[in-house]
């Protein structure tokens, strides 16, 4: 059985830089033989990622955390147990995982972890403290020992317990994102989620912004500026979508799918409110979407953006976001008579108007579709198996 959850948004952004290029410019494609803006699902999902942690609507030991610094996050959690000089048996334990340091203490590459794997990692080098010893007080330094000889300076049961630990830690956002860890593939993490990158429905055009900044403590016969610089930013309505395949999602949590549709939740809401950060102290382009349309699929995934292949076309007297969303429309309806499902259902958010009723059900705040996906999906979802998150 397969059951899709999708997302398409409408959303337009007044002026603003929210995703650069490698030259400070705003991230652009072409789609349809068009010049369109971008935001790349990067972006969207690292802005989703912090807004469910700021939300706090989910548990902190539910969620991860990327960062090369995991010998810090170790030693901070074993100080707290009372353990201290714990940089060695730290450096032992992950080189034995095959997470080799630099003489920084940092990993070589971003690791992804759950916070749950994080305490759990804290607890094995506290349980195998004294097992540690011996191979950390190694004349080698853990900085320059190659991987085999990492692997063979600690003691057998660390090797099996660090490779046991490393399981997700039933985290929300590595079981949405996924991830990959080159020295330890068995601990890989197959994505439940997709997110395609944003592209506006309509031609764009790069704008640029020339400014000038006033010296406050110029002399009189100052009268030039102080600095002179110029930004480039794009004004456009964009079409963003996302899937998520919900059994994967339960599948990635060991099970649990009370978690998994508390995820889902908080996933969909951060989709709607998440906004990227780039250059908004400049833009302030805090403009949520026009629209927000869920469909829960059961045969394959359909991304809409080819409704907008040919550019849409700005008219006197209809807004972008009700052509796109009107559009969009009119797509869905001929993709779901190829490709559709009888059990397929729509609920949607609309502020423009030009969503048929016939299409899906309307709700009448962000809280009420969100509970409404939760009652859809609850029922299909497998029986839950909780498995204890280790507590941050």
């Amino acid at each position: 059985m397969t059951l899709f959850a999708e997302f398409h948004l409408i959303q337009s952004f007044a002026p603003s830089n929210l995703n650069r290029d490698d030259t400070g410019a705003p991230k652009d494609a072409v789609f349809g033989g068009h010049r369109r803006a971008r935001v790349s699902s990067q972006c969207f999902k690292r802005s989703v990622r912090l807004h469910v942690g700021q939300q706090g609507t989910l548990a902190p030991a539910a969620l991860g955390v990327r960062t090369k610094k995991l010998q810090q996050l170790l030693v901070a959690a074993l100080a707290e147990r009372g353990l201290t000089n714990a940089e060695e048996r730290i450096a032992v334990a992950l080189e034995a995982a095959g997470l080799t340091l630099d003489d920084k203490g940092a990993t070589q590459y971003l690791l992804f972890l759950g916070r749950g794997e994080v305490q759990a990692l804290a607890d094995m080098i506290h349980t195998h403290w004294d097992a540690l010893a011996p191979a950390a007080s190694a004349p080698a330094d853990p900085g320059k020992r190659t991987k085999k000889q990492a692997k063979a300076a600690a003691p057998d049961e660390v090797k099996k317990a660090v490779k046991r630990l490393l399981d997700g830690g039933k985290a929300v956002d590595v079981a949405l994102f996924g991830r990959m860890l080159a020295d330890l593939p068995e601990a890989n993490q197959h994505a439940a989620c997709q997110v395609a990158h944003a592209l506006s429905t309509h031609r764009v055009e790069r704008e640029f912004d020339y400014f000038t900044a006033v010296d406050d403590e110029g002399g009189a016969d100052e009268t030039g500026a102080g600095m002179i610089g110029h930004v480039e930013f794009n004004a456009a309505t964009f079409y963003r979508y996302a899937v998520v395949d919900v059994h994967k999602l339960v599948s990635n949590l060991q099970g649990d799918s009370a978690l998994a549709l508390q995820g889902l939740a908080a996933f969909a809401e951060g989709l709607a409110r998440a906004l990227p950060t780039g250059k908004q102290n400049s833009f302030a382009a805090h403009n949520p979407p026009s629209f927000v349309g869920v469909v829960l699929r059961h045969g394959s995934p359909l991304n809409l953006c080819n409704a907008f292949e040919r550019p849409v076309a700005p008219k006197p007297h209809q807004r972008l976001t009700e052509l796109s969303v009107a559009a969009m429309a009119e797509h869905e309806m001929r993709m779901a008579a190829f490709y559709g499902d009888s059990r397929d259902r729509w609920a949607v958010l609309d502020d423009t108007g030009a969503w048929p009723a016939a299409q899906g059900a309307a709700q009448t705040s962000l809280a009420a579709l969100v509970q409404w996906l939760r009652e859809q999906v609850q029922p299909l979802l497998p029986a839950s198996r909780p498995v204890a998150i280790a507590e941050g």
